[in-house]
């Protein structure tokens, strides 16, 4: 009984509003109704927009298959570099620790957890196919930087630091390694500029650079996460470049002069996600 009561006195409250009243309250509530409506849709955006990163980081992550696939036909890792899958590792890691670190940032999580353990299997199948001097190479600088590194950057923000502060220096950490990564197509761009060549720029991983930097670059703008979005707006933009020298060196005739080691190195570049990590050795 009480129950009605206040409703009632809040119905005659209302009635006894003057006309300008009632059209304040009415849009009041409709701007609030708007809002929570927008929020809700780009949170969904946000998720889906997510997932087909994912979708795409998984294929980057994959690329090299088909290079180890030969590395153990052949049972030697032959002149291929180990490096660009240990900084793969680490950009990995660090990604992962950042989305678990993160509230909200489990997509982050999920590909590059997928990745790391990709990149554990390529850095392991250099420990066992390389030569005794690659070998040991890959071994010092995967002790360095996927072991001593990671764990000394975990243990500092996670002891030392607290809230967002370590959320930032995790990201700025995870960014700038991703930038530096990025940079690698820079002489394969070069190369072709020289050359008048696209024959050492395979399409597919221009392409996947360009798709890849663009879809987590959107997400990054969906969820407001800028360092997300630094990195990858950089593979974006250079993404699109190769492509633009791609559809104007396409129908240049292919130098041969350029040695069959350049070529392999371009094939083994990356993409990074964040979404996603790149590859920086990929074979055509």
């Amino acid at each position: 009984m009480t129950q009605f009561k206040i409703i009632e006195v809040q119905s005659q409250s209302f009635e006894s509003f003057s006309l300008e009243a009632k059209k304040s309250h009415i849009l009041i509530l409709l701007f609030c109704f708007c809002n929570l409506n927008f929020i809700f849709n780009m949170e969904s955006l946000s998720f889906y927009v997510g997932v087909i990163g994912n979708i795409i980081s998984v294929l980057v992550f994959l690329s090299p298959v088909q290079t180890f696939w030969r590395i153990v036909n052949n049972r030697s890792t032959e002149e291929f570099e180990s490096l660009p899958y240990i900084c793969t590792l680490l950009s990995s890691s660090l990604w992962t620790y950042y989305g678990v670190t993160k509230p909200g940032s489990y997509l982050v999580a999920t590909v590059n957890g997928f990745g790391v353990v990709v990149e554990i299997i390529y850095v392991s199948l250099f420990l066992i196919y390389a030569p005794p001097r690659m070998r040991a190479k890959t071994a010092l600088l995967a002790g360095i930087l996927d072991v001593g590194f990671l764990v000394a950057a975990i243990l500092v923000t996670h002891l030392a630091m607290d809230g967002d502060l370590r959320i930032d220096v995790i990201g700025f950490m995870c960014a700038g390694l991703n930038i530096v990564m990025y940079g690698s197509p820079l002489a394969a761009m070069k190369t072709v500029v020289t050359t008048k060549s696209v024959e050492y720029m395979p399409f597919l991983l221009s392409f996947f650079l360009f798709l890849n930097g663009g879809i987590w670059t959107f997400y990054a703008f969906l969820v407001q996460d800028w360092f997300l979005g630094v990195p990858n707006g950089t593979g974006f933009v250079l993404g699109i470049a190769q492509l633009v020298l791609y559809a104007i060196y396409r129908k240049s005739k292919s130098s041969k002069t350029i040695s069959d080691d350049l070529e392999s190195e371009w094939q083994h570049e990356h993409l990074l996600p964040p979404s996603g990590p790149p590859h920086n050795k990929s074979e055509e």
